[in-house]
């Protein structure tokens, strides 16, 4: 039985658990401590027992500032490509990951981790380094996690393409980014190749690989101040079902909040 929640996404902070027969791992850890351990108890669940190892996609600190605390109090094991090992290590705030908690990976490198094969795949990013996961399983369960998109790649689209349940990036409406607040610079940032995916881009991608097996796709990483959790709604049930595809019938398509958790999802094969 493999589940999946996610304690947070957004702009201001990432953290999900993926489980395989009562073994679970976190993916990211960019909020506080105290919120990742109230998030697992709300799920009946605990660091001490049910959380073996911490995947990293990236050093940027709302992906990973609690990730060496975790590791440190906790003996978990932290999996990160070595660029991304060493770009924590400069990060200021941040306790530093022991080095015998420290597993080096390498992009398209497969590993086994809680009875799974993982593959880290390349994602661009401003950051040391970025990754995203294609986690599958002997009895053909396929999940792939991809977030913060500077632009989509072949790669990206492979092992999205792969999977039966996707954690895609659908970071900014376009239109609240230019009218919005920010600086001219950050907003460039936002929008440009090594910054992040929009609404319109994520749903375009989406329709463009999304095929019968795909039963879920859960939106990450949705900016606090230039996106909205029913204005992503929208954008994809229209958009997709100009495709044909029925939201809640041929896929579900389910919006990730900021500041709560999911509810534990069954991920079927």
């Amino acid at each position: 039985m493999i589940r999946f929640m996610s304690l947070a996404s957004g702009s201001t902070g990432n953290c999900y658990y993926l489980e395989h027969d009562g073994q679970g791992l976190l993916i990211d850890a960019g909020i506080a401590l105290y919120d990742i351990k109230t998030g697992l108890e709300q799920a009946a669940l605990s660091l001490e027992h049910d959380v073996q190892a911490i995947l990293l996609t990236h050093n940027h600190a709302d992906h990973a500032r609690t990730v060496g605390k975790l590791a440190n109090r906790y003996g978990l094991p932290v999996y990160a490509t070595h660029p991304v090992q060493c770009g924590l290590d400069y990060m200021r705030g941040m306790e530093r990951i022991k080095h015998d908690r420290r597993y080096a990976i390498e992009p398209e490198v497969p590993f086994e981790l809680i009875g799974l094969v993982v593959t880290p795949f390349s994602v661009p990013h401003d950051s040391a380094d970025n990754v995203g996961y294609h986690i599958s399983s002997e009895d053909g369960f396929s999940f792939t996690l991809a977030t913060d998109i500077g632009h989509l790649t072949p790669t990206i689209e492979y092992y999205a393409s792969l999977a039966h349940h996707l954690v895609l990036e659908s970071n900014y409406d376009p239109e609240m980014l230019r009218i919005g607040k920010y600086p001219p610079f950050l907003k460039k940032r936002i929008s440009g190749p090594l910054g992040h995916l929009s609404n319109d881009e994520s749903v375009e991608f989406l329709c463009r690989i999304w095929k019968p097996t795909m039963r879920n796709v859960f939106l990450c990483h949705l900016s606090k101040e230039n996106n909205h959790p029913e204005l992503v709604r929208k954008t994809f049930d229209i958009r997709l079902f100009s495709e044909g595809i029925r939201v809640g019938k041929d896929v579900y398509v389910t919006p990730l909040q900021r500041n709560h958790c999911s509810p534990m999802y069954l991920l079927e094969t």
